[in-house]
């Protein structure tokens, strides 16, 4: 026979496993009036997917390709590797969504901003200040960590990688080609060069500043400007650069 308090023990572990008050009566309110309409499939599919993606550029930008385990990436995005299946063929197919993932997130946030800027200089500088802003968040370094892990491999992750490094290039250049054009940035050795030089140096400052914050955002853009070759718009130094004049050792 089970004692009273084993009954009073078992009773409310019970409650406390249901999530059901101890001291409620049933709840007769129909369920539309108390949770409203219920996500459908497509809904429910986009969230464990947005959900996954996000826990695998965390796991990738921290352990490598390499290192990352898929049990893990699911376990801390709160589903099961089967959900994690169901969305994604393998580690493979998973790396080239976050890959894909983290550049849409960087155009919206960074390059769509930039865009807004008619003047080459002026979007060099839009572009700098906000990548060194995006790097604050863990998703931004997956693309720099796996470059690292896949240089010199031919895989269609590094293939991935290249094509959209080589296209952030290819903007620059042009940037630095009509800049000159129109005299806002000085002559200097070809533009892909100088592109490939620029935008090695704002990866150094994001990856060197990291934590840094205000400061990273507008030392950023002063590395651009001195290798591209350009004095940064009035007002673009930012409050960075006045905090870090103010700053006494």
């Amino acid at each position: 026979m089970v004692k009273p308090s084993a009954q009073r023990t078992l009773a409310l572990t019970y409650r406390a496993h249901m999530r059901v008050p101890a001291s409620s009566t049933p709840d007769t309110t129909p369920r539309s009036q108390t949770d409203g309409p219920r996500p459908t499939q497509a809904q429910r599919s986009a969230r464990s997917r947005s959900a996954l993606l996000e826990s695998a550029a965390r796991g990738l930008s921290r352990y490598g390709y390499g290192n990352l385990v898929l049990e893990d990436v699911a376990r801390e995005a709160g589903y099961t590797r089967g959900a994690l299946y169901h969305q994604f063929k393998d580690k493979e197919d998973l790396a080239l969504a976050v890959i894909d993932w983290v550049n849409e997130t960087w155009m919206r946030e960074v390059g769509e901003p930039s865009r807004r800027e008619s003047d080459p200089v002026a979007v060099l500088t839009v572009l700098a200040r906000g990548h060194a802003v995006f790097c604050r968040r863990d998703i931004a370094r997956v693309v720099m960590a796996l470059r690292v892990e896949f240089s010199g491999q031919d895989h269609p992750v590094g293939r991935e990688l290249e094509r959209i490094v080589d296209g952030g290039v290819k903007n620059f250049a042009r940037l630095i080609t009509a800049g000159r054009k129109a005299g806002s940035i000085r002559p200097g050795p070809p533009a892909r060069v100088v592109a490939l030089a620029a935008m090695g140096a704002l990866e150094g400052a994001v990856i060197g500043l990291a934590g840094q914050a205000p400061y990273d955002e507008s030392l950023a853009a002063r590395a651009v400007a001195g290798v591209v070759g350009f004095d940064l718009p009035s007002g673009r130094g930012g409050p960075g650069i006045a905090q870090l004049r103010e700053k006494k050792p």
